[in-house]
C-alpha cells in the first residue's frame, strides 16, 4: 500500500491551495488519514486528521477554520483544502495513515504508520 500527496506549491499569502492524498490499498474508506507538515529546521506537526466516519475531523489550532480535510471514498482520495494562507504555513505536507481500520483520530505522529512521500507548500508574504 502506498500514500501519494500531491498539490503543493507556491502561493502568495492568502491564497489558497488543495492537496490531494492518493493510496493504492483496498478498504481505504476503513482507514483515518492525517496530514502533517514538517518546516526547514523544525518537528513533523500534526495538522488535520480525517476520520473514516463522515464528517469526522480535527484540526491543529494553528489551522482551524481555515483549513478543510475531506475524502472522496471512490477515488481512494483525501484533500485537504487551504484557504488564507500564511508564510508560517510553509512545510513539507505529508499524508499519512495508521496501521489499521476504524480507529480514532489520531493527532501524534507515532500513531501512524504508512507515510506519503510529501508535498512542498511555499506561502510567500
Amino acid at each position: 500500500v502506498q500514500l501519494q500527496a500531491s498539490g503543493g506549491g507556491l502561493v502568495q499569502a492568502g491564497g489558497s491551495l488543495k492537496l490531494s492524498c492518493v493510496s493504492s490499498g483496498s478498504n481505504f474508506d476503513n482507514y483515518v488519514i492525517a496530514w502533517f507538515r514538517q518546516a526547514p529546521g523544525k518537528e513533523r506537526e500534526f495538522v488535520a486528521a480525517i476520520g473514516w466516519r463522515a464528517g469526522n475531523t480535527t484540526y491543529a489550532g494553528s489551522v482551524k477554520n481555515r483549513f478543510s480535510g475531506s475524502r472522496d471514498n471512490a477515488k481512494n482520495t483525501v484533500y485537504l483544502q487551504m484557504n488564507s494562507l500564511k508564510p508560517e504555513d510553509t512545510a513539507v505536507y505529508y499524508c499519512a495513515r495508521p496501521r489499521a481500520p476504524f480507529t480514532i483520530l489520531f493527532m501524534n505522529r507515532g500513531d501512524y504508520y504508512l507515510w506519503g512521500q510529501g508535498t512542498q507548500v511555499t506561502v510567500s508574504s
